[in-house]
């Protein structure tokens, strides 16, 4: 049995208004170069047919970004949410990908992914019909708070997991699950959401607490020391 194909699809039209910065946070500088250039570098070593990059609608930093990959890029228009920034990728990868192909998902403020854990990842996939996910069990303790800001309980933490990029699935699946949500206009926040949706119960694979989502400064400056540490370590790889 052959292996199937695999496809990246990286939603990168998001404006960044939480962090509070006029340039969206993919393209601020980190370590020398953008967060989406680190970021597409990591997803380069997958040896995938194409990574498929969703950008705002007449995106003025891109033709600015300086790559040098191995994997060919397909460039589309991302939507007004996530789901439809996704859906919108896979409907651009159509005409190569087949349903049984996997298709990577990874939010492009999240630089720091380390290649062993794409490698366990893709492992996992291969062995799930409903996919996988890096992810990380919730080590704080959970409080639940009330609308005055008391709190109402201490919600138990076992079994509890911060869901983290890339997922991954089949693609005819996934392309199925998230049409299936935009067209109940049912809010998905990641792609896992959607396949649960259906009925899927994706596998979580334990992740690394340095592959970090930039969403404040302070993620920023945290990514830097990461990647700093990575290079030392050779943990990139």
């Amino acid at each position: 049995m052959t292996s199937p194909h695999v496809f990246v699809v990286v939603p990168a039209a998001g404006r960044g208004l939480r962090f509070g910065s006029p340039q969206p946070k993919q393209y601020l500088p980190l370590a020398g170069a953008p967060v989406l250039a680190h970021t597409l570098r990591r997803l380069d070593d997958l040896g995938a047919c194409a990574i498929a990059v969703g950008l705002a609608a007449e995106d003025p930093y891109w033709p600015k970004l300086r790559l040098s990959l191995k994997t060919p890029l397909v460039i589309f228009t991302g939507g007004a949410e996530r789901a439809l920034t996704v859906l919108n990728g896979l409907e651009a990868l159509t005409d190569q990908a087949a349903n049984d192909d996997l298709v990577f998902v990874h939010d492009a403020a999240r630089p720091c992914v380390r290649g062993t854990d794409l490698r366990r990842l893709y492992a996992a996939a291969l062995d799930s019909p409903d996919g996988a996910l890096l992810a990380r069990p919730v080590a704080d303790t959970v409080k639940r708070g009330g609308a005055s800001g008391e709190i109402t309980a201490t919600v138990d933490r076992h079994d509890l997991w911060l869901a983290q990029t890339p997922q991954v699935f089949r693609f005819g699946r996934l392309r199925a699950a998230l049409a299936s949500a935009v067209a109940a206009h049912e809010l998905v926040t990641d792609e896992a959401g959607a396949i649960e949706r259906m009925g899927g119960r994706p596998r979580l694979v334990a992740g690394h607490q340095d592959n970090i989502k930039i969403t404040t400064p302070e993620d920023l400056v945290l990514a830097e020391i990461y990647l700093a540490w990575q290079k030392s370590q050779q943990e990139g790889k």
